[in-house]
């Protein structure tokens, strides 16, 4: 198998809430739209992300009223501190302030307003 991309596709309650989010704080921009859905993308290593209204019908049944639970959007960067000030300084929704496992792994959450948490994450050296 040879995977050429990946994608993550997250089913909310409101999509331009999430998108406004997502271009917003970090960076991605709108590849399609339409009502109940974008399909956004940065350019780089990060995941693509769909975004699909709730109650849609292009889901199977049993998936349209299903929403985002228990999901953490994880993406790693570098210079993790910088990004923290520069997301503070935007207002952006920081949940879980930044801090560091026994591990070595660096990390803080924001989450957007459907619920669905980002981690930003740095391996400490």
């Amino acid at each position: 198998m040879n995977v050429s991309s990946s994608t993550l596709s997250l089913t909310v309650a409101d999509v331009d809430a999430s998108r406004a989010f997502l271009c917003t704080h970090l960076g991605y921009e709108v590849a399609m739209a339409d009502d109940g859905f974008a399909s956004l993308t940065r350019g780089d290593a990060a995941v693509d992300v769909v975004l699909l209204r709730a109650g849609t019908a292009v889901l199977p049944p049993e998936q349209r009223d299903q929403r985002v639970a228990g999901l953490i959007l994880a993406l790693t960067v570098t210079d993790l501190a910088a990004e923290e000030a520069r997301l503070r300084a935007a207002g952006a929704p920081i949940t879980m302030p930044l801090r560091e496992e026994p591990w070595g792994e660096r990390l803080f959450q924001m989450t957007d307003p459907n619920g669905v948490v980002v981690q930003l994450v740095e391996w400490a050296t």
